[in-house]
């Protein structure tokens, strides 16, 4: 097995990112938290848990995620692949191994956990989170000629083929970013079905309007900016 490095955005999670971590498998080479200008004990709670605390000031999604690439880019011996996941404990960290085997395996250069292809738990995902990743996937099928069920933010890349990106966004676009751009550079990208369950704490997007609005218009802006 190649090395595996994690990155998780953390922005106020200091109720969940200890859980986070503890249900990363073992075989994982590091797991770095990017403590996103967060006002809490998620710092603390991270670096408890075993975790590399990295500090990213600046809020945004994209900006902790950067961080935490700089971050591997900078080891002498840096992963081969790169799992991302959130820090809120509503993806299952266990189910790991689905999202890397494509890779390991030489079948894919990215894979995306599919919360759509997967079981979700009643209030998991809000009304306009599944008609955006609806929408958001049928554009990208139309314009960019690739199917996706979901833009999930559990997902492994090869470190490599993420540099090779040259990834931008620093807010809500961070991940349709990805996918389209897999997709302009011809990647082998599949999904793979991961469970989903309700989040500890509200979310800093769907749990607001004005997230919410933010996130749908970033996301579609996105789409149509790498046209």
């Amino acid at each position: 097995m190649g090395r595996i490095g994690v990155i998780i955005p953390a922005y106020n999670e200091e109720g969940a990112i200890a859980k986070v971590i503890a249900d990363i498998p073992s075989y994982v080479s590091e797991v770095v938290v990017t403590n996103n200008a967060s006002t809490d004990n998620t710092a603390l709670r991270a670096k408890e848990a075993g975790a590399t605390v990295l500090l990213e000031k600046r809020k945004g999604y994209g900006f902790a995620c950067l961080e935490g690439i700089r971050y591997f880019n900078s080891l002498k011996m840096g992963p081969d692949i790169i799992v991302f996941l959130d820090g809120d404990y509503s993806d299952f960290p266990a189910q790991m191994t689905r999202v890397i085997d494509p890779i390991l395996n030489g079948e894919a250069d990215m894979v995306i956990g599919s919360r759509a292809l997967g079981k979700r738990e009643g209030g998991s995902m809000t009304v306009p989170q599944i008609f955006g990743n609806w929408l958001a996937t049928n554009l990208i099928r139309l314009f960019y000629k690739v199917e996706f069920t979901d833009l999930g933010p559990f997902r492994a890349i090869k470190l490599d083929k993420l540099n090779a990106l040259n990834m931008e966004d620093t807010t809500y676009g961070w991940t349709v970013e990805m996918q389209v751009k897999a997709a302009k550079n011809n990647y082998r990208s599949v999904e793979v079905p991961v469970d989903y369950k309700a989040r500890i704490g509200i979310s800093k997007v769907s749990g607001t309007v004005k997230g919410t609005i933010m996130a749908g218009y970033k996301i579609l802006w996105t789409i149509f900016k790498y046209l």
